[in-house]
């Protein structure tokens, strides 16, 4: 992997949704996506796995660098407020502190001003990678 903009571009999941980036750098991501009609559950709001995946998509593009594979180990949100069709959501990523192999990064998901969610990512470097020839 060259880093987090190659990764994302490369992410069908994510892109399919219509996730973007606004500013990646190491240990930060900056996304958005607009909440589409077909991400809307039987009570009306966005289902909580499509703000999850936002959070976490934010999340391995901060802990993602060029030169490594590095995954989710484990991975909490808690929805603080409901989320609305047609709602942008920006989820901003920050890395707390990286050890070793492992890192630890936080991630809150806004409408406008409006904290929607929050997430916590803990990180597990696979390996490095080398260049291919």
């Amino acid at each position: 992997m060259n880093g987090p903009a190659e990764m994302l571009a490369a992410d069908k999941a994510s892109t399919g949704l219509g996730i973007a980036p606004i500013e990646l750098r190491d240990g930060y991501a900056l996304l958005r996506m607009t909440v589409a009609e077909n991400m809307i559950n039987g009570h009306g709001i966005a289902h909580g796995g499509y703000v999850f995946l936002l959070a976490d998509t934010a999340f391995a593009c901060a802990c993602n660098r060029a030169g490594s594979v590095t995954v989710a180990a484990t991975a909490e949100i808690d929805f603080i407020k409901p989320v609305h069709e047609g709602d942008e959501l920006v989820a901003e990523a920050v890395e707390r502190t990286r050890f070793g192999r492992s890192g630890i990064y936080d991630i809150t998901v806004r409408r406008e001003t409006e904290v929607v969610a929050e997430f916590r990512g803990r990180s597990r470097t696979l390996r490095e990678q080398t260049p291919r020839s």
